[in-house]
């Protein structure tokens, strides 16, 4: 696996997985973790777009509420604004590689690490973390810009899993075996560190 501090900055991408307003259907977005989500997402789309480095969105789509093709819901929340050279990209699967093609956009780029941040936590956001790492890719797991809701155990009628539990076990599966472990704050100070910014393609 390759580890971020093999891979120069300068040669990351930023992934913003599901931030969608379909996670609004229904009442578990009143129980969301990571209260600073949106600011902490929004400043490394800064910070990425300042350093002139990528930055791809991705919506993902199934049967359930809220996500269904042609869903009004199925659209990246308010606060995201892409720009024309920053593609946005629709999957159906839980990692953002099976069901879409950002391969041959990150090769095109020079990418060999990317930032993950986005919806939810331990499903589509570390799935993809570990099929990034299988593919070589250096990962930082940024993971105050990720968010998730706590995890019915559907064995045990009212038993579940809280958020502050899912954030610990997916910390300690991904560290130093699929990603560094970082925080947007942390992420953000490094790319404003770089020696000069990159010119956006």
């Amino acid at each position: 696996m390759l580890k971020p501090e093999d891979v120069p900055l300068a040669q990351s991408a930023l992934m913003v997985i599901d931030v969608q307003d379909s996670f609004k259907v229904g009442p578990r977005w009143e129980r969301r973790s990571t209260p600073d989500f949106e600011r902490n997402v929004a400043s490394l789309v800064d910070a990425y777009r300042a350093a002139g480095l990528p930055v791809l969105y991705f919506l993902h789509t199934d049967g359930d509420p809220g996500f269904e093709p042609g869903s009004p819901h199925l659209k990246l929340m308010d606060f995201l604004a892409p720009r024309a050279d920053e593609p946005v990209l629709m999957k159906q699967t839980r990692n953002c590689f099976t069901s879409t093609p950002p391969s041959p956009l990150l090769l095109a780029r020079g990418v060999r690490r990317l930032a993950v941040t986005g919806i939810q936590m331990e499903q589509c956001c570390e799935t993809t973390t570990r099929v990034a790492a299988d593919l070589g890719y250096a990962v930082d797991f940024v993971q105050d810009a990720t968010m998730t809701f706590p995890i019915p155990n559907w064995d045990v009628p009212g038993e579940e899993l809280g958020v502050d539990a899912i954030t610990e076990r997916t910390a300690y599966a991904l560290r130093r075996r699929f990603a560094r472990i970082t925080s947007a704050r942390q992420l953000v100070a490094e790319l404003a560190a770089l020696p000069r910014a990159r010119t956006a393609a």
